[in-house]
């Protein structure tokens, strides 16, 4: 699943512009076909259609692992989830048969939403709190504090691996970011929130920062998953790296499953007390 680094990839491309293809922030919406419905979560795809045709892009950000185009009127929200990606292309380019909803522009210009899982959602909401509301911090922002994590985690008595996917807790973090932050603070998945100390919170807090703003600097990671462009995947130090040496001592890192999700560790390096 795309996580925070790549969600934020694709929003700095659209933003800016990538290659040739354009910046889309000024450009007007001519035509909307929508290729499978249930992509779609609100509102039905009759007000959809009719409510986006003639809106303008004005800005495009991330909240968590959501993508946002806010609109002249509304807020176009995109989650990726398992296989989501969001295409830039010419009008003339095929059609992907994975492709499941188009956007047409007052340009030579659309917006592809392609999904080969079918499991992204899209919203149009005039408020993007109704979707965001429950949505933890972003561990970027200044909001997310090392005195706020370190509360937030003596609060709550829960495994570290599962509670830092928990998007109500911290927004954006998943799979990858979560083992290769633990690892980088010394922190075994399945210690106890609550029996993490001051120390290790401010540790915790720097590794989630350093290892999301060095995926972004690399354009993310590119594995099971359609994206592309990232090369992070080539500075992996846990994940997906079971019975290599640790790259701080050697020890063959390990696997084992937290949450139904697979978690790698050094157990030398992250000792569970």
């Amino acid at each position: 699943m795309p996580e925070l680094p790549e969600v934020e990839t694709i929003a700095r491309n659209l933003r800016t512009g990538y290659g040739d293809l354009p910046a889309l922030p000024g450009l007007q919406v001519r035509q909307v076909e929508l290729l499978w419905d249930r992509s779609l979560a609100t509102p039905s795809p009759q007000e959809f259609r009719a409510r986006l045709i003639g809106q303008t892009v004005e800005q495009i950000w991330r909240r968590g692992k959501f993508l946002a185009l806010t609109l002249s009127k509304d807020h176009l929200l995109f989650h990726l989830r398992m296989s989501g990606d969001l295409l830039v292309e010419r009008e003339e380019d095929p059609i992907s048969p994975y492709h499941r909803m188009m956007i047409e522009f007052n340009t030579p210009y659309r917006l592809s939403f392609n999904d080969p899982r079918k499991f992204g959602r899209v919203w149009l909401v005039d408020d993007p709190q109704m979707v965001f509301r429950s949505l933890g911090p972003e561990p970027l922002g200044e909001e997310f504090t090392a005195q706020g994590l370190y509360r937030s985690l003596r609060e709550r008595h829960r495994q570290l691996k599962p509670l830092l996917l928990d998007q109500s807790f911290i927004a954006g973090l998943g799979n990858i970011y979560a083992d290769e932050a633990l690892f980088r603070a010394g922190l075994h998945p399945l210690l106890a929130s609550d029996k993490v100390n001051e120390r290790q919170a401010q540790r915790l807090w720097e590794s989630i920062r350093l290892v999301l703003e060095e995926s972004i600097r690399r354009n993310g990671a590119s594995i099971d998953w359609v994206y592309r462009g990232g090369d992070f995947q080539n500075y992996f130090r846990v994940y997906r790296r079971t019975g290599g040496p640790c790259t701080v001592c050697g020890t063959p890192v390990a696997r084992m499953v937290v949450g139904q999700r697979g978690t790698h560790y050094c157990p030398h390096c992250q000792p569970l007390p």
